[in-house]
């Protein structure tokens, strides 16, 4: 038909936007990997004060430009009722991705298709059919773990799973408008026209069929739904998702299958690439057993031990890859869940000490439903019982992408809970790196709602402060644990009486009192002034309790008021915590006026939040 050539070069031109979009953010990412290289090699030179500040108009330009989107793009709206937190919207930074997306869309739809004549339905029908299936290996190339688009960008396959779901959302919008348009055509004419093209076109069954299965893609992706069964989900995900592909296949004319063959290929890589690390990583045909205990032909010896009933740490054994900071496995345990693999950070950023085995990586998992919480009553059943708390453990990874840490002068690590499996391992690994930083200043924030939540970072958080110390970086840790009576559970912390507060001041004990604002507003200390075991300015180094919710926005400005030089804030928890971290790094990147003239550097955030 002779509409099908535009219709094809506006498929062009789709992967066309794709293409030129993936550039962009290419070109992005190689200034911003220059101006770090820059940074570090200024840094070299004593007579430079405050490296990351810019040298020249290029960088002022650069720096000024970020700034003004990363204030534009930080904010978040978080919707606190309850039961209907999943409706909060995303960051400004996605909209302005969605609407743009959504534009280039529109304009597919309907330019040059809005003609009110005699072929107005079908050629409104075909367009939105091409923009449809076009849309389809975007799709599949989005929900890859070996992710071509977020390797050329620099991110990770988890950064871009909103972007999957979204354009999944905004494809069946496209096949909606494309079915409706063909089934009005065929009702303008008569009802029995329905029947009759059916009949004699079985392809349009498997259209309504692909329709259909788009369609509850489609809701049960939403989150109340995957959160009620998140290993339902996956199963049935993944099988409808290659039922769709099959469906539009045969409802494909042959000229357009490409984009399903693009697709498919796409996924047999990913599937590919998974099933061979899964064998690279779990299977040794000579492992060592002499040096390494937990060495075995098949997968890795694990140990569990339960904190209570609200986390269970794994210690899995003879692991032969590298990782870094802030990267994630997939865990399969046969023994507890023998179909199901999910996604934990890895929560050291080094081998871990006084161990008698090769290389061994530590999860913390914190107990919700499902699986997390049947491992967390195996563990405790295993140690209730007294026998061999191991078992068998299958991982692939790792995954993740994170920035470069040591570019900038002061780093802000926020977390609740066990997000602190994510920001503890940065802040060890920033102590313990041995290349170029630039790191002065470290405030590390762990809030959590019971004491053993907190209480397994403990110690590992009083070594970083003495690494801190023999490295001369200035560290600071705030613990806020808001749970009634929970503070006093941490280890080796025991609250003062205001008389013991009041002899330690005699004995002339210099000590700061830190205060935070708690829900209501009041002002309290942060930490009791007599905990001199655990809190000591003359290091520069200290930690802080906290029995209250922590004031997130006046931790965040504190730490950037301190600092000449750009400063990076971390934050891994839940939505609230997140949304409110954003909009708080955007509204005082803009109270500050950042690289507007007023000498304040820039204020960087990394999100890492509970989406899986």
């Amino acid at each position: 038909m002779t509409i099908q050539p535009t219709n094809m070069a506006f498929a062009r031109g789709y992967w066309y936007f794709i293409a030129a979009s993936v550039a962009l953010f290419l070109v992005i990412r190689i200034i911003n990997f220059a101006l770090g290289w820059s940074r570090l090699r200024r840094s070299k030179s004593h007579s430079v004060q405050v490296p990351t500040k810019p040298t020249n108009p290029f960088s002022q330009l650069w720096a000024t430009s970020t700034a003004v989107c990363r204030e534009m793009s930080y904010p978040q709206l978080y919707v606190p009722i309850r039961g209907l937190s999943w409706m909060t919207p995303p960051p400004m930074g996605r909209i302005f991705v969605l609407l743009v997306y959504w534009a280039v869309i529109v304009y597919m739809m309907v330019k040059g298709a809005v003609k009110h004549d005699l072929n107005f339905f079908e050629r409104i029908g075909y367009r939105n059919a091409w923009v449809t299936v076009t849309q389809v290996p975007f799709l599949y190339l989005l929900a890859s773990r070996t992710n071509v688009i977020a390797l050329i960008t620099g991110t990770s396959y988890e950064r871009l799973n909103w972007l999957h779901r979204w354009v999944a959302r905004t494809m069946f919008v496209t096949a909606t408008v494309h079915g409706w348009h063909f089934w009005s055509s065929w009702m303008s004419v008569s009802p029995d026209t329905v029947s009759q093209t059916l009949d004699s076109m079985p392809m349009i069954r498997y259209g309504f069929g692909a329709w259909g299965i788009l369609l509850w893609m489609t809701i049960t992706s939403f989150k109340p739904f995957r959160s009620m069964a998140y290993e339902v989900f996956v199963i049935q995900h993944i099988l409808s998702a290659i039922l769709f592909l099959w469906t539009v296949y045969i409802h494909t004319p042959k000229y357009a299958r490409y984009n399903v063959w693009f697709a498919i290929a796409a996924l047999c890589f990913d599937r590919a690439c998974r099933i061979g690390l899964l064998f690279w990583q779990n299977l040794k045909l000579r492992p060592n057993r002499t040096c390494c205990k937990g060495g075995q032909w098949i997968g890795h010896q694990t140990q569990l031990s339960a904190v209570g009933e609200s986390m269970t740490v794994l210690t899995i054994k003879d692991v032969h890859f590298k990782w870094k900071a802030g990267q994630h496995l997939y865990l399969w345990l046969p023994r507890v869940a023998p179909f199901e693999a999910h996604p934990y950070t890895i929560a050291s950023a080094h081998r871990m000490p006084e161990t008698c085995i090769c290389n061994s990586i530590q999860l913390v998992i914190r107990t919700h439903a499902g699986f997390s919480k049947r491992l967390n009553k195996f563990a405790r059943k295993l140690q209730a019982s007294g026998k061999k708390q191991t078992l068998t453990a299958l991982v692939v990874g790792p995954y993740g992408h994170s920035p470069r840490w040591n570019t900038f002068e002061t780093l802000v690590l926020i977390s609740a809970s066990t997000g602190a499996s994510y920001t503890l391992p940065i802040l060890e690994s920033v102590l313990r790196s041995k290349t170029t930083s630039l790191i002065k200043r470290i405030d590390f924030l762990v809030a959590a709602r019971q004491g053993e939540e907190v209480g397994f970072y403990h110690e590992r958080l009083h070594e970083a402060i003495e690494k801190a110390k023999s490295v001369g970086v200035e560290l600071t840790v705030h613990i806020a644990v808001t749970g009634d009576g929970q503070l006093e559970t941490l280890p080796a912390l025991s609250l003062p009486s205001s008389s013991d507060s009041i002899n330690h001041e005699k004995k002339g004990v210099d000590e700061e009192i830190h205060v935070s604002a708690s829900a209501e507003g009041v002002v309290q200390p942060l930490m009791d002034g007599a905990h001199n075991s655990f809190s000591s300015a003359s290091s520069g180094s200290h930690i802080s309790y906290a029995a209250l919710r922590p004031d997130v926005a006046g931790f965040i400005r504190s730490a950037v008021e301190a600092t000449g030089g750009e400063t990076a804030v971390v934050v891994c928890g839940g939505q609230s915590l997140v949304a409110k971290v954003r909009t708080s790094v955007a509204k005082l990147s803009d109270e500050r006026a950042v690289h507007k003239g007023t000498g304040a550097q820039g204020i960087y955030l990394h999100v890492e939040e509970y989406c899986f």
